[in-house]
């Protein structure tokens, strides 16, 4: 009787121990169930938040800025512009490339400007000292070189500056643009001009006297001066490096001028104090300015033949 019971109790541990087998396995379909049901919520949620992500970006409020810029940045500033977009596309640039003392004349007669890009110092000091520079958001960016041009294949008597007046004819960018009074102080500097405590002062006639009465074609911007050699009006002219880009089969270089004689010619940029512009525009132009100063747009100055080792 005892080994009866015993095997009652023996057989009734056993079909408790496999019903309790049997009720783990049935658990583990549902716990993958549940996994399967997370993942596929995960899935659904997603589109709908590419399709947030998507609505916040056509929801930014679209910007227009006015940069104004010297008219030797005006090629590499395109591709600049170019990369800014890619990570801002709601940010329209409109650029106004002119020489550098045209364009402060703009801004001070209330030309409407967020970003202003010099080719030389003095026309940055000048709107600084009217408080027209955004506080803490002026910044040098490139450097430059001057150089004395021909057109390509062409002979001609001059072979650096100190020879200049030998030319035939010379394309000049006037004193108030900053290539002109570089190469009026190079020109001072060899002693060809008299000391002056304000090189820009003199003018197209002065330098054409000085250098014994050659021919000389005043020229607006430096853009200006490179298309007179250029297309052959003048034997002569000089530029800065940078604008050469791109025209190395139409011009030659006969003279890349020292800094010794003309100086650093740096480029520096700022935000302007613009009253019409909203926050989001003033936002904008304070972030631009910090692209133009970024590795990103340094890489592409270096590109064209500016040189950014200025620190």
């Amino acid at each position: 009787m005892k080994k009866r019971v015993l095997s009652m109790i023996l057989m009734a541990a056993m079909t408790a121990s496999a019903f309790a087998g049997c009720g783990s396995k049935a658990e583990e379909p549902a716990a993958e169930s549940k996994s399967e049901a997370a993942e596929t919520e995960e899935k659904a949620e997603e589109p709908e938040q590419e399709a947030e992500a998507a609505e916040e970006t056509a929801e930014a409020e679209a910007v227009e800025l006015q940069v104004f810029i010297a008219a030797s940045l005006n090629t590499v500033m395109q591709e600049v512009a170019a990369a800014y977009n890619e990570e801002h596309p709601e940010v329209s640039i409109v650029f106004n490339a002119d020489s550098s003392g045209k364009l402060l004349t703009q801004i001070q007669e209330g030309y409407a400007c967020d970003v202003f890009f010099s080719a030389a110092q003095k026309q940055m000091n000048a709107l600084e000292e009217d408080g027209l520079v955004v506080e803490g958001t002026r910044a040098d960016v490139v450097n430059n070189q001057v150089c004395v041009i021909k057109l390509k294949d062409t002979d001609t008597e001059v072979t650096g500056l100190d020879t200049i007046g030998k030319a035939g004819s010379i394309a000049l960018a006037d004193g108030s643009v900053p290539v002109g009074k570089y190469t009026r102080q190079a020109l001072m500097a060899l002693g060809i001009l008299a000391e002056s405590e304000d090189v820009s002062t003199y003018t197209t006639a002065d330098v054409s006297e000085a250098l014994g009465g050659v021919e000389i074609s005043e020229q607006g911007n430096v853009s200006q001066v490179l298309t007179a050699v250029a297309e052959g009006s003048c034997e002569v002219g000089t530029t800065y490096y940078s604008d050469t880009y791109g025209y190395e089969d139409k011009i030659d270089i006969i003279e890349k001028v020292s800094y010794d004689l003309t100086g650093n010619v740096i480029y520096p940029v700022c935000q302007v104090v613009n009253d019409e512009a909203d926050e989001a525009e003033k936002a904008a132009a304070a972030d631009f300015v910090k692209f133009i100063t970024s590795d990103t747009a340094k890489a592409l100055f270096d590109s064209y033949y500016f040189d950014t080792n200025i620190g």
